[in-house]
């Protein structure tokens, strides 16, 4: 494999990464919000809209993967070279792991609120609170991969 195609092709699993890794994270945290949300709905099925919005949170780490992708893949050319193909694989390597482990710690917080929902205590604006604060890092991580698609020499 010619360097180019190697740089093409490492920069390629940089994107599947960013997009699998939070996409998986977010499946992930959905899936422990949906399931406690089901749980407490068994002892109170009045609370159903503030579970929904608590479970659906963890769903935004796949967005952000989404789009990093759209920011980072018009960049990657078959003229590519090694330091521009390591940037975006990178980039992959950032959004993909904050994205992913970021949704299923977000998850653990919003099910802890939907569970107390379910209990008859009223800490839906707590939780949500307290549910923010694993999104912020996610949200690093995509400005992260937005200034490394303007860093890179050529890339810009």
């Amino acid at each position: 494999m010619a360097g180019g195609n190697l740089a093409f092709f490492l920069a390629w699993i940089g994107i599947f990464l960013m997009v699998a890794l939070a996409g998986i994270g977010s499946a992930m945290g959905t899936v422990i919000g949906g399931s406690a949300t089901v749980g407490a709905m068994k002892k109170r099925d009045d609370i159903f809209a503030n579970c929904m919005i608590l479970s659906a949170l963890p769903g935004t780490q796949g967005l952000y993967g989404f789009g990093a992708f759209f920011i980072l893949n018009g960049h990657i050319t078959p003229q590519i070279n090694m330091l521009q193909a390591s940037a975006i694989f990178g980039a992959g390597l950032i959004m993909g792991f904050v994205g992913m482990i970021s949704a299923i710690q977000q998850a653990k917080i919003v099910a802890n609120g939907i569970e107390s929902l379910g209990s008859g205590n009223d800490v839906f604006s707590k939780t949500l609170i307290l549910g923010v604060f694993p999104e912020l890092y996610a949200i690093v991580a995509f400005a992260a991969c937005f200034l490394i698609s303007g860093a890179i020499p050529g890339l810009a």
